[in-house]
């Protein structure tokens, strides 16, 4: 599936680039098809070789057939003109901040229904608009999704600054269809009657309000202000400087809801379920709606459905007892959200979070393989004097240096509490080295991009991620059973709170005292195409490096059937043994 999301992606990018007609892609794709489907069984490779040109080819029929996203900006004529007149609804509501020690801010999204001119001339217009309500008093009701205003305002074109490398504030609008900006004074705006939206996401705004509301009852300002942010995605009450500490120290993930908040709340309930004695159905089919649910009441958009979505194909396989290669998730999900939308391919977002997700699942989880995770066979039952002589020779051998170990502090401890003494600080060990290996992978990995489009080199982002990620593990779930706890008994959810709390201030903690530091971050150029292009060369020849000549590996080579010892328990792979016959 990588393969294909790979082949659909370069055709994705060869549609852009170079014009056909529509029929003659569809001709060559036919063709194409036809032919993979005549050599599949004849010539294998050259089978899966026409399939992978079938997909590069629809790619880029598709791309064509779709073209750029349409935005109405009849509405810009009348910008930077005198005041007009707008009769709107509310498209997408923003909470209320404090703008200025005398004044407070409703940010809303609107969607323009006519426009009246100074001569007074109505003329229908359906375009959006970014509106910001300012009030030198909060006002007694927030204007809500659905509802319709009448206000008289001047509009403004949106502009970017003329840095090189700068945010494309222009084009961010465009693809959430805003074509221009606005201000008003709240008692220049009309409520008109009526709705104009769907129930549903009326719905949705009104729980996302709900659980707002209940995180700032049960914590402070600047906390719930965090809360906000992490668990549901709502970053209006953020402050500058607490936004750019955690840009600085290469946490800025954590602040915002991404796909690790999705994993860790599916991994959290999946494993509830199943301590529940809920079977394996029914808890994936509620790990997996819970994740739809938790991505719709976000409204972060397409990092979170990215997420979700490659958490259902991956409960899936587990379901089918299909082997869970996170690869193969990776590429299924790509696919999947190219052809919903092949105009996700040229985002930072989606380079960034299937190269994020690459990296660790083709360079990172190969690595743990081979080191951490064959030790750890180690410590699988480990009350058990019989299980060592099953496992490989160096594990055996660390297994029996740390049951060692734990019978020289039996004389102290007893034997049962000295083994899960030595058990415990094996398994930190280990998962210390895991966390380690991968936030360094990681960061050597999105150094690229992070050059590229953001012009940002992280250097205190490994360390940084080791302390916080562990203490995110520990916020998502408490505050998420905080907030749901709080609808029930707010006097209850203060105990879970307290974790909460616990938990978030030793994340600001470490990223203020990390962030603050002069060095924790450098600015950089854009990088130059052949640095660029050395790059991508060292990223792919590392993939490929970690994955291969697995006869290599400690734990293959010792199944291996020309060594002289082998388990009982396990048996050379077709792979490893045909490679070894040679």
């Amino acid at each position: 599936m990588l393969w294909a999301a790979l082949a659909y992606s370069l055709g994705i990018v060869a549609g852009v680039h170079a014009w056909r007609p529509a029929s003659w892609w569809i001709a060559a794709g036919a063709a194409f098809l036809a032919a993979g489907l005549y050599f599949a069984r004849r010539r294998k490779w050259l089978g899966v070789s026409l399939a992978l040109g079938a997909f590069f080819l629809a790619g880029a029929l598709h791309i064509q057939l779709r073209g750029s996203a349409t935005l109405d900006t009849s509405l810009q004529a009348f910008a930077e003109a005198k005041s007009v007149e707008i009769t709107a609804h509310v498209t997408k509501e923003g909470s209320l901040r404090q703008a200025s020690p005398n004044e407070v801010r409703q940010s809303l999204d609107i969607e323009t229904e006519q426009i009246v001119t100074e001569n007074g001339t109505r003329i229908p217009v359906h375009s959006g608009v970014r509106l910001g309500i300012y009030s030198d008093q909060a006002p007694a009701s927030l204007f809500h999704y659905g509802g319709r205003l009448r206000l008289p305002l001047k509009l403004k074109l949106p502009r970017n600054f003329r840095n090189p490398g700068a945010f494309d504030y222009q084009a961010y609008l465009a693809a959430n269809g805003i074509a221009a900006l606005a201000s008003a004074k709240a008692e220049d705006v009309q409520l008109l009657p009526g709705f104009s939206g769907s129930r549903i996401e009326l719905w949705r705004t009104r729980i996302h309000s709900s659980i707002i509301a209940i995180a700032h009852a049960l914590w402070p300002p600047p906390q719930a202000a965090l809360i906000d942010a992490m668990v549901i995605g709502e970053e209006a009450f953020i402050d500058r400087d607490t936004r750019v500490d955690f840009q600085r120290s290469g946490t800025y993930h954590i602040l915002v809801v991404s796909g690790m908040n999705v994993s860790i709340l599916a991994f959290v309930t999946f494993w509830t379920l199943r301590r529940l004695r809920l079977g394996d159905i029914p808890a994936t089919l509620l790990t997996i709606l819970f994740c739809v649910v938790y991505a719709f009441l976000t409204e972060v958009g397409a990092p979170v459905w990215r997420a979700t979505l490659m958490c259902a194909i991956y409960l899936g396989t587990r379901l089918l007892y299909r082997d869970r290669a996170m690869v193969n998730a990776l590429g299924a999900t790509a696919l999947g959200l190219l052809v919903f939308d092949p105009r996700h391919l040229f985002t930072a977002s989606f380079q960034t979070t299937f190269l994020c997700v690459l990296i660790v699942a083709a360079i990172g989880l190969p690595l743990l393989e081979r080191t951490s995770q064959l030790y750890r066979q180690a410590l699988a039952h480990w009350d058990s004097d019989d299980f060592g002589p099953s496992l490989p020779p160096q594990v055996a051998q660390f297994r029996v240096d740390l049951r060692l170990t734990a019978e020289r502090l039996t004389r102290f401890l007893g034997r049962s509490w000295s083994l899960r003494l030595v058990r415990g600080i094996a398994t930190v060990a280990l998962r210390t080295f895991e966390l380690l290996l991968i936030s360094a992978v990681m960061q050597m990995g999105l150094a690229l991009p992070m050059a590229y489009y953001f012009h940002r080199a992280t250097t205190i982002g490994l360390p940084a991620n080791v302390a916080v990620v562990p203490l995110t593990q520990l916020l998502m779930p408490a505050a998420v059973f905080t907030v749901a706890l709080g609808y029930v008994s707010p006097l209850l959810a203060k105990l879970p709170a307290l974790l909460t709390t616990f938990a978030l201030q030793a994340i600001t903690g470490t990223v203020h005292g990390l962030g603050g530091l002069r060095l924790a971050d450098l600015r950089v150029a854009t990088p130059s195409l052949v640095m660029m292009l050395a790059a991508s060369a060292a990223l792919v020849l590392a993939m490929a490096l970690a994955r291969k000549h697995r006869c290599w590996q400690s734990s293959d080579w010792l199944h291996c059937s020309r060594h002289p010892w082998r388990s009982p328990f396990s048996r050379p792979s077709h792979k490893c043994g045909r490679a070894c016959s040679k």
